[in-house]
């Protein structure tokens, strides 16, 4: 893989991403309740040819496996299974980080495939002093690992990371004007003190973040002989970030100070998106939570309200399958929606988080995803989603589908990580007998 793009290419994909998206923003867009349509969603529990789901072995056995099949077929694509010759190294470690307050790793995870090479670097912070593994929070990062914190100690960004004058990032290289720059996202002390590590990586590592018929990234190294980009139903970027994740998880395995059996994977917009989908692919992962992740995340798609189907796929073409695209402006053909895929996390607790100005992302629709899986997590012997309706600003629904909406825009506010703490500590900390 180019760990560098020429600046020129860069300009080509972004003017045209401009355009795609002028294009995009031209028309109309629904936030009128009134002008939903109606519709109707597939049963979760009622497999393609009919069937009832009545117990938990049909589902594990039966309907789970179809409903994720689905999904890759029509949504995000298959991925490859962990191939041989990932490799991971510990780059550094300061059990005197933060102060004294954290233990902080640099791990970073190597691939070589036939038609390219993978470098991930993660940065884990454990809190100091901890009598035995901690349960973890795991999330992408959209800017570089040593945005998450002004700690000196962190590595600069290797890879390819987008130009920003904000972040002082230019020539698409990390500098140290970046430096802590997405830290309000991460709140890493709060974490360190309620017990959690945290574990980050920067998703351009993974694969770069705009359209270039995925020739980077980590696509190269899995295609066969003669196979220049992805078939249409194969992963597009948003698979692509969420076996990185997988991959990650194969690490926690393997290091005794993590425990790895009570990890959480979170992410934010469509990042959000990646964690459900990882959360789906890999029962390991023993909560998912999602932040305002909207479209092909935890918003309803046949709802058609703020961004639709279409419109992610105009402006965002690489991010899903190439068979989503089918689905513009036919939302009612999918053969799924996606209160089908927070059902496949259960029955493991999932956290709904949106934002009352978001509409872009539906809140809404987001509720009613947790709230439509529910049968299923029922059927499964837990109490799903206990909210009947959707709760007003500031009230969190800590049910095994936790749901809030907080006041605000499209962000992760340190209001969220209060409500996602206190509910990994309802979920995360009943596990393997933790109190």
């Amino acid at each position: 893989m180019h760990r560098y793009l020429r600046s020129f290419e860069f300009v080509v994909v972004f003017f045209i991403l401009v355009v795609i998206s002028g294009y995009v923003l031209a028309e109309e867009v629904n936030y009128d309740e009134s002008k939903v349509p109606m519709f109707e969603l597939p049963d979760a529990l009622e497999r393609t040819d009919g069937t009832k789901v009545t117990s938990s072995g049909m589902w594990f056995e039966k309907r789970r496996p179809e409903i994720l099949r689905l999904f890759e077929e029509h949504v995000y694509g298959k991925w490859p299974a962990r191939p041989e010759g990932v490799y991971y190294k510990v780059r550094s470690v300061d059990r005197e980080a933060l102060g004294g307050k954290a233990i902080r790793k640099e791990v970073s995870v190597s691939l070589t495939g036939r038609g390219g090479d993978l470098m991930m670097d993660m940065l884990i912070y454990l809190p100091k002093g901890a009598s035995g593994p901690v349960p973890l929070f795991l999330g992408l990062n959209f800017n570089g690992n040593h945005t998450v914190h002004s700690d000196a100690g962190i590595s600069l960004c290797r890879s390819w990371v987008r130009n920003s004058q904000a972040l002082g990032i230019e020539d698409h290289k990390a500098t140290e004007e970046s430096r802590g720059s997405s830290s309000g996202r991460w709140p890493v002390e709060l974490m360190l003190e309620r017990g959690y590590g945290l574990a980050t990586i920067y998703y351009g590592d993974i694969d770069p973040d705009f359209d270039d018929g995925f020739g980077n990234g980590i696509h190269p190294c899995f295609y066969k002989e003669g196979q220049e980009k992805p078939l249409e139903d194969e992963w597009g970027s948003i698979g692509a970030w969420a076996w990185g994740l997988n991959r990650a998880m194969d690490y926690f395995e393997e290091d005794g100070a993590i425990d790895h059996k009570r990890v959480a994977v979170i992410g934010h917009s469509r990042l959000g998106k990646t964690a459900l989908w990882a959360g789906a692919k890999d029962e390991r992962f023993a909560l998912v939570i999602s932040n305002n992740s909207g479209c092909g995340g935890a918003a309803l798609s046949r709802r058609c309200f703020g961004e639709t189907v279409e419109v992610i796929n105009k402006a965002f073409p690489h991010w899903f399958c190439g068979n989503f695209k089918r689905y513009n402006g036919r939302e009612d053909e999918l053969p799924v929606d996606q209160h089908m895929l927070i059902a496949l996390m259960a029955p493991r607790p999932v956290y709904i988080a949106s934002a009352e100005d978001d509409l872009w992302a539906d809140p809404k629709g987001e509720f009613l995803s947790g709230r439509y899986a529910g049968a299923v997590y029922e059927l499964l012997g837990t109490d799903g989603m206990v909210a009947e309706k959707m709760p007003a600003v500031g009230e969190p629904v800590t049910s095994t589908i936790g749901y809030h909406i907080r006041e605000g825009k499209h962000e992760v506010k340190r209001y969220d990580w209060e409500c996602f703490l206190e509910f990994a500590g309802k979920h995360l900390k009943k596990m393997c007998g933790s109190d």
